[in-house]
């Protein structure tokens, strides 16, 4: 059964900015994978700003917003074999939120990227 759905948009400058001039940001905001995976793009910012989105449309979807015992850093976008997007729990995240299935969808351009991620429990 559907029990949220969230949608985001983000300016692709706007996370690239928070990138280069907030030390601490990318660490604070990315797992360690997606940054690996970011990194490796030509167009890197269009990555981040989806994934950004990703993760404040699968807080909305919660329906509770961000809350206490849950990060940023660990609700992670990962991509299939076959390269459709997926968000996995790490660490505390995945404790405090518990089992869930959520489907993500992410689109990027030059200058804004959206995802919109629907969760079943």
């Amino acid at each position: 059964m559907i029990t949220g759905v969230g949608t985001d948009i983000v300016e692709t400058e706007r996370i690239a900015k928070a990138i280069e001039k907030e030390q601490g940001f990318r660490e604070l905001v990315f797992s360690r994978h997606e940054i690996s995976y970011c990194e490796s793009k030509a167009d890197k910012f269009q990555h981040y700003a989806a994934r950004f989105a990703a993760k404040e449309a699968f807080f909305k979807a919660l329906g509770t917003g961000w809350k206490n015992g849950t990060s940023f850093n660990e609700v992670e976008v990962v991509n299939t074999e076959n390269g459709k997007p997926e968000i996995r729990l790490l660490g505390e995240t995945a404790i405090t939120i518990g089992s869930l299935k959520s489907m993500v969808s992410l689109s990027h351009v030059k200058h804004m990227a959206t995802a919109v991620v629907i969760i079943e429990y």
